[in-house]
């Protein structure tokens, strides 16, 4: 590979990570991010404003995350006296610490063989 690259260029491999079902995405690191932030605001509605992404879209990504995993990521609670909210489940925060892990890794991987271009 190293005799097809220019001497004066910096190369490096780039991508992205995500976890798809015949269904489509389940998780990615935008779909991580909101679920970070409903865990940390405590609702989709603030979630989607902090990320500058409509409520539908946060809204439908959810309901696409919990249709795919074995239990809901996200629980919701509609309004009240209280008002509404979500929490992000026991299964939500397994689901975060896992793909954390594993985007981790990936980037090892990347960082690995953009060492390999070089050699």
């Amino acid at each position: 590979m190293k005799s097809l690259l220019r001497p004066t260029h910096s190369y490096r491999l780039n991508g992205r990570l995500w976890l798809e079902t015949d269904d489509g995405r389940f998780l990615g690191i935008g779909r991580l991010e909101l679920l970070e932030h409903i865990a940390a605001l405590g609702s989709i509605s603030k979630a989607a404003q902090a990320m500058g992404m409509s409520y539908k879209r946060a809204w439908d990504l959810v309901s696409s995350m919990n249709a795919q995993a074995a239990t809901p990521l996200v629980s919701t609670q509609t309004g009240g006296s209280k008002g509404g909210g979500a929490v992000v489940t026991e299964a939500g925060q397994a689901a975060i610490v896992a793909f954390q892990a594993l985007q981790a890794r990936f980037q090892e991987f990347m960082a690995r063989e953009t060492n390999r271009l070089h050699e």
